[in-house]
């Protein structure tokens, strides 16, 4: 499956239902979603491959690579709506490995996979709300225990802490690039109906 028809086969997920600012629960677009896996399925970090999804959301990173390829799935996020949300999307893009889903804390994952086979995909939240600061530094930790190669979206401006945090880890960043997020009103206190975000999107090579 080529990126385009990845983006639009996951066209098909569905968002949060109802969106917790608190979690920093924003969607995942398709389209940046389809590069991330396209170019994880490049780099030959999919096939054959166990790949987590930490704090998945509605599935949006772990339906695409069980799209794409991968041996394995297994998607984590703390909220129990937002899981079942996922699971009506799996049975709407229908992929062909499916898709473990898995009520649980991503920064305090329960599993131990073999972590030379294994690679996480995730859009962790950015730490944006008071309180959360750096929140994405916790899914980078847990990055680095389970996986020998990571894919993850932050914020604009990141990469200085991306490539020092990855660094102190025995990691090295491989590839980072803008995104732009375009993202529907979810919230009160947004202004505007769709805002395109600032992102950035690294892939590390864990030690």
């Amino acid at each position: 499956m080529d990126k385009a028809a990845l983006e639009r086969r996951l066209s098909r997920v569905e968002g949060f239902a109802d969106p917790s600012a608190a979690f920093e629960q924003y969607p995942t677009p398709a389209d940046v979603a389809a590069h991330l896996v396209h170019l994880a399925g490049v780099q030959g970090d999919l096939a054959g491959r166990t790949v987590l999804d930490l704090g998945t959301g509605t599935g949006m990173l772990a339906l695409g690579a069980a799209c794409r390829g991968a041996a394995r799935v297994l998607a984590l996020d703390r909220d129990p709506a937002a899981l079942a949300q996922a699971r009506e999307n799996e049975r709407r893009v229908d992929p062909p490995t499916h898709v473990s889903w898995l009520l649980a804390d991503a920064t305090r994952a329960p599993l131990r996979p073999a972590r030379a086979e294994t690679t996480v995909l995730m859009n962790p939240p950015f730490g944006a709300q008071s309180g959360n600061e750096h929140a994405d530094r916790a899914f980078l930790a847990t990055a680095s225990e389970l996986a020998s190669v990571s894919y993850s979206l932050h914020n604009s401006g990141s990469r200085s802490f991306v490539e020092a945090f990855a660094d102190d880890e025995g990691g090295e960043v491989t590839h980072a690039f803008r995104v732009e997020l375009a993202l529907p009103r979810q919230f009160d206190h947004q202004t505007s109906e769709r805002a395109a975000i600032d992102a950035e999107a690294f892939r590390i090579r864990w030690g």
